[in-house]
This record gives structure tokens, C-alpha cells and sequence, in this order.
């Protein structure tokens, strides 16, 4: 599978979407769960101030200054050598009267709330630590300051933001570990119906879309495409049968209808004013003899890959004599016609079959090209495979008409009057899908250029 057409399919597109949707979704959730979670460890915290305060300040009230001292230092005498709260009272002139901190944080209170950095002292340690505190007003014009350490609070955070990170890192990386199986697997069951589509279109008819038996969607639809190609091969076939049986049936009596023609034709007794009219039904039931001739001639190429006949084969040299048959007609019309070979290519062929392609491509260029034309055959090799090219200096094939040229029957010339019976370019191109080769047509400026490219491995 290529991996650029793998990343610009529509499978692995919407893949992609589902796991950001899918992962936003998780984003938002885990948002959620650290907002709340986080908020509710902070209103704890704000909780258990608030209820210290009222508690140290009901002390005052009842037992007065020596009696909210005594609490407070035996609150911090009872946490050491660590502990968690903070407590702080100062006279009016703010002087330290009891407390484990040495001095009123020098930071702005917002709503009566303080948030500032603590020197922590453990055992063999001492480390800034976060503090949150709430100041209160007593009664004579002291000043208390309750808090508590916010370190584990802190930690706790970035424990949760650095699970939610991992959570949602492997809710992504397992979402497009999924996406891409998935993908892989669809077009997986595509690449196989495409490349059975263009094994027919090659001329395997018989070629069917593969199935695992699955029942699912994709067998059902490879079951349909199969039935229908059950009934296109049988319909083709049915064609093919038809024209072949009327070819057959029609050539031995034109066969003998010409003979016969010949033999009335050489009679001594002839009267020499029916020559004519002998000479020119004799040249039509040659016509006829030809494209019967002609059209058995393709079903018989179109009947399936003749291996046996297939052989390595000098494309140069058949070009060659191609090009050396067709000399004489092109000095009858004082044209000019150019043999290049740039390499001496190998392929692997049917040499009489690829001899009357390129003499039919040939017979078109020379019938096209006007007096003084210029007609070339060019052989060559390039990273696509060997060629071989014919080009004329003709009128050329409009591009709506490109893809038709190559059907039976089919002409440019709409009122058929001229010398042709529509069926060379068909032998060309059955020709060239017996060969896997391709068939290029482009502008020769002026006039129309046919290249056969042929696979590397020339099959």
C-alpha cells in the first residue's frame, strides 16, 4: 500500500477526526475532573482556616489574650518539628506575640486572604513552600493570621495534571493505533475491489472481486460487483460469440464468392467492358475478406494471454521492419518517413501481433499525413519501460474523440467515405492489453503521436 495514498484516503481522514473529537471529548472531561477536584482540595483548605479562626477567636472571647496565647503555642508546640499551620499574633504595633513565623507576610491581602511563600524547616531540610492564610481582627487592636501550608496541595495538582496528561496522551496514541488498523483494514478490502476494476478493465473479465466470508458490508457489495460481472463477462461473451460466428460464417462464402469473381474475371470469353465492374467487386469482397479477417483476428487476441506464443523480442528490429515495409508507400506520397532508435530495448512479445499493431499504426500515419509530410518512428527507453512512438505531421484526433478512435467500427470520418473499416486502432489496442502496455496519444504539433510504453519486465 502507498503510504501517500494511505494518508490522503478518506478512512484515515475521518479517522483522524474521530480520534480529535474523541480526544477533545476526553480533554473537556478530564478538565472537569481536575477543576473539581482541585477546587474542592482548596476549599478544604479554606474550610479548616476559616474553622481554626473562629476557634482561636471563641478561646479569646471566653479566657482573653493569655488564654488564645496558651492555645496558639500549644498548637505549635504539638506540631513540631514540622507541621502544616500557621499562626501569627501581633499587637497593635504589630509586635510578635506568639506564633511560628517571625513576621506578617509582606504580601497584599485579597478579601482577607493571603497567599505567600513559606520557609519550611524539617528535620534536615529548609524549602520554600506555598502558603495560604487568613487574617482576623480582635477586639483591643490585635492582629491574628491563621493558615496552612499549601505544598501538598500543590503536589497534588501537578499529580492530577500529569495523570490527566498521561491519560490523555494514550487516549491518543491508542485512538490512532485504532484509526489506523481500521483504515488499513477498509482499504485493505478497497485496494483489493480497485484492483480487481483494473484487472478488467485490462481485459480479465473473468477476474472476480475476493471475499473473506465474513457476510459484512464489503462481502455484500464484492457479492454484487461479482454478480454483475457474471453478467457482463456472459453478455461480452455472448458478443463476442455473435460476431465471431457471423465472421466465420461469412468469410468462406465471400471467400468463394471472390474465387469465383477471379475465375469469371480470367474467363477468355469475358467481354472487356465488364472488367471494370469485375475489378471493383473484387476489390470490395477484399474489403470485406478484411475486416472479417480482421475482427476474427482481435477475438482470438482478446480470448485470453497467449504466454506460449510470447517471446523476447528486439522492439528496435520489429520497428525496423515495420518502418522498411512501409517506405515504398510513404515515397508514392512524397513523404518523409524517419526511423530513431535510441536504445536497443527488449520486450517480451508476440512479434506478429506486435508487427501488425505498429504496421496498423504506421498505415494510419501515412494515410493521414499529407503530400511532403513527415511521419517518425521513434524507439526509445525511459524509467517507465521501452516505447516505441509513430508520429505524423496529419490533422490530428481532437481530445473528445481520443478514448473513441479505439472502439470497433468507430471513424473520424462520419460519412465513412473514405478507405478504412474502423478496426486498426482495436487490433492496436487489444494488442497492446495482451502486452500490458500502455497507449499514449498526444499532440505532435501538428498532427497526433502514438506511443506503446511496455512494462520493465516487458509482460
Amino acid at each position: 500500500m502507498n503510504p501517500n495514498s494511505f494518508l490522503r484516503s478518506s478512512t484515515f481522514r475521518l479517522a483522524l477526526l474521530y480520534v480529535a473529537l474523541f480526544t477533545a471529548s476526553v480533554l473537556l472531561l478530564f478538565s472537569f475532573i481536575y477543576w473539581s477536584s482541585v477546587r474542592y482540595m482548596a476549599d478544604q483548605t479554606d474550610a479548616a482556616i476559616k474553622t481554626e479562626i473562629n476557634t482561636l477567636a471563641e478561646r479569646y472571647e471566653a479566657r482573653g489574650l493569655a488564654g488564645l496565647r496558651r492555645l496558639i503555642s500549644a498548637r505549635v508546640e504539638r506540631q513540631r518539628p514540622t507541621g502544616t499551620s500557621v499562626y501569627l499574633l501581633t499587637d497593635a504595633g504589630g509586635q510578635v506575640i506568639v506564633g511560628n513565623i517571625d513576621r506578617w507576610p509582606r504580601v497584599q491581602a485579597q478579601n482577607g486572604w493571603l497567599d505567600f511563600n513559606l520557609e519550611a524547616r524539617s528535620l534536615d531540610d529548609v524549602s520554600v513552600h506555598p502558603a495560604r492564610a487568613r487574617q482576623f481582627r480582635l477586639a483591643g487592636g490585635f492582629r491574628l493570621l491563621v493558615g496552612q501550608d499549601i505544598q501538598e496541595l500543590k503536589v497534588a495538582r501537578l499529580r492530577v495534571i500529569t495523570a490527566l496528561g498521561w491519560g490523555i496522551g494514550l487516549t491518543l496514541l491508542l485512538g490512532l493505533a485504532g484509526g489506523f488498523f481500521i483504515s488499513r483494514r477498509m482499504l485493505n478490502r478497497i485496494d483489493s475491489i480497485n484492483e480487481t476494476s483494473q484487472r478488467i478493465m485490462q481485459g480479465e473479465l473473468s477476474h472476480r472481486v475476493p471475499t473473506d466470508g465474513s457476510g459484512d458490508e464489503f462481502d455484500q457489495l464484492a457479492n454484487n460487483l461479482n454478480r454483475m460481472l457474471d453478467q457482463i463477462e456472459s453478455l461480452m461473451e455472448s458478443i463476442r460469440q455473435v460476431s465471431d460466428n457471423i465472421a466465420h460464417d461469412l468469410k468462406t462464402p465471400l471467400s468463394r464468392l471472390r474465387q469465383r469473381l477471379e475465375a469469371l474475371h480470367d474467363q477468355p470469353t469475358q467481354n472487356n467492358a465488364q472488367l471494370p465492374a469485375l475489378d471493383q467487386a473484387i476489390s470490395e469482397a477484399d474489403q470485406l475478406l478484411g475486416t472479417f479477417n480482421a475482427l476474427l483476428r482481435i477475438a482470438r487476441i482478446e480470448s485470453g494471454p497467449q504466454q506460449a506464443s510470447l517471446c523476447e523480442i528486439r522492439l528496435d528490429a520489429v520497428a525496423a521492419d515495420v518502418v522498411e515495409l512501409y517506405e515504398p508507400l510513404a515515397e508514392e506520397k512524397h513523404q518523409r518517413l524517419v526511423f530513431r532508435a535510441a536504445a536497443q530495448p527488449v520486450v517480451l512479445a508476440d512479434r506478429d501481433m506486435l508487427f501488425q499493431a505498429l504496421a496498423n499504426l504506421l498505415d494510419n500515419a501515412v494515410k493521414y499525413t499529407p503530400l511532403g509530410g513527415i511521419i517518425e518512428v521513434v524507439v526509445a527507453q525511459s524509467d517507465d519501460g521501452p516505447s516505441v512512438a509513430v508520429g505524423d505531421s496529419g490533422p490530428g484526433v481532437a481530445n473528445a474523440n481520443r478514448e473513441k478512435i479505439f472502439r470497433r467500427f468507430y471513424r473520424l470520418d462520419s460519412s465513412r467515405s473514405s478507405a478504412g473499416n474502423g478496426l486498426g486502432l482495436s487490433l492496436v489496442n487489444a494488442v497492446a492489453r495482451l502486452h500490458r502496455a500502455r497507449i499514449d496519444l498526444d499532440d505532435n504539433d501538428p498532427g497526433l503521436r502514438v506511443t506503446l510504453t511496455f512494462a520493465t519486465n516487458g509482460a
